[in-house]
């Protein structure tokens, strides 16, 4: 017994061509690649099977991205680029409490002597710190724990200097 056919993705050359310079380009994510290339392949009339099989993904997930591109079918590329129609769906959560210039500010009072703040300890501990940024009004409320991972995440990246 015949399966129903997916419903068809047409592509305009604009997108076609965006699609495929997405394909070429180096530096480009590799989900944004495979979601162009199901794409791309549900554009040249292949089922959701034949997608999934070709690029090794769940039929679900060819399933979701034909879906996807078919409901911005009346946008622009001008309004959305193809990227930016590949990008992940916003997630749920609760937004986060501290602000990049809080957070900014955190980095900075780390980055800081504890003597110029007059505390008399020699290297931060999450409770001193805790209790500096509080002390500076930079936030309202913050665990020594939470502080700690905060700063320790923020200075021991590739880009964080050699005493951080």
């Amino acid at each position: 017994m015949p399966t129903p056919r997916p419903a068809a993705v047409d592509l305009t050359t604009a997108e076609r061509a965006d699609l495929e310079a997405l394909l070429r380009q180096h530096t480009a994510g590799q989900q944004l690649v495979l979601r162009a290339r199901i794409v791309l392949a549900a554009a040249a009339g292949l089922n959701d099977c034949q997608i999934a099989r070709e690029l090794g993904v769940a039929r679900e997930t060819v399933r979701l991205w034909r879906r996807r591109w078919r409901s911005f079918a009346g946008v622009a590329l001008a309004d959305l680029s193809v990227s930016e129609r590949l990008a992940d769906a916003p997630r749920a959560g609760r937004p986060a409490r501290i602000t990049a210039e809080q957070f900014c500010r955190m980095i900075a009072v780390a980055c800081e002597a504890p003597g110029t703040s007059g505390r008399p300890i020699s290297q931060w501990t999450g409770r001193e710190i805790a209790a500096e940024l509080i002390e500076r009004d930079i936030v309202e409320t913050i665990s020594p724990r939470h502080a700690a991972r905060l700063l320790k995440r923020g200075t021991s990246g590739p880009t964080a200097s050699a005493t951080g």
